[in-house]
């Protein structure tokens, strides 16, 4: 089955799950912090689903859905043996939100996942990723995603403010 099948069949794609700490990677090493779903939400994803790079809506709690990009699957430069699914939020929060419930809507393919031969080359790769993900998410057919009742969640299921 040709690759964009198996990707494009699943989207748009839904999930929430309570943040976890990740490997401490994303902020301090890449200047590109992450939220991580525990380890049940990424065995939950179709089976068949391709590793690779995706973008999207989230939200943490009933606050505001942004743009943001995901990257699932076993991060070859850093060669983890669980898979995983990274989520790097296009907005800035003022505090950290582990604990939080973090809402995702994939809608979109950007690439395969791929090892890098430098940190360098690897946050030149995210950070094009990240423009080509907030290009993309104006498309009226992504727009439209951005207020799926999905992102409603009750006042009542919010804790900290988020």
């Amino acid at each position: 089955m040709p690759l964009a099948d198996c990707v494009m069949r699943h989207l748009p794609y839904f999930c929430r799950g309570r943040v976890v700490h990740g490997f401490g990677r994303g902020s301090k090493q890449l200047g590109i912090p992450t939220a991580n779903f525990p380890e049940q939400v990424v065995d939950n994803l179709p089976a068949d689903i391709s590793t690779g790079i995706y973008y999207g809506w989230a939200s943490v709690g009933s606050g505001d859905v942004h743009k943001m990009v995901v990257s699932i699957g076993w991060n070859p430069y850093y060669k983890n043996t669980k898979k995983s699914m990274e989520t790097h939020i296009m907005h800035t929060f003022k505090e950290d939100f582990y604990g939080e419930i973090l809402n995702v809507a994939i809608v979109g393919y950007l690439r395969p996942e791929k090892n890098f031969d430098s940190l360098e080359s690897l946050i030149s790769a995210i950070q094009g990723d990240i423009e080509e993900a907030k290009k993309r998410l104006d498309l009226p057919e992504h727009l439209k995603i951005k207020e799926d009742n999905f992102f409603q969640v009750s006042k009542s299921k919010t804790m900290n403010g988020h």
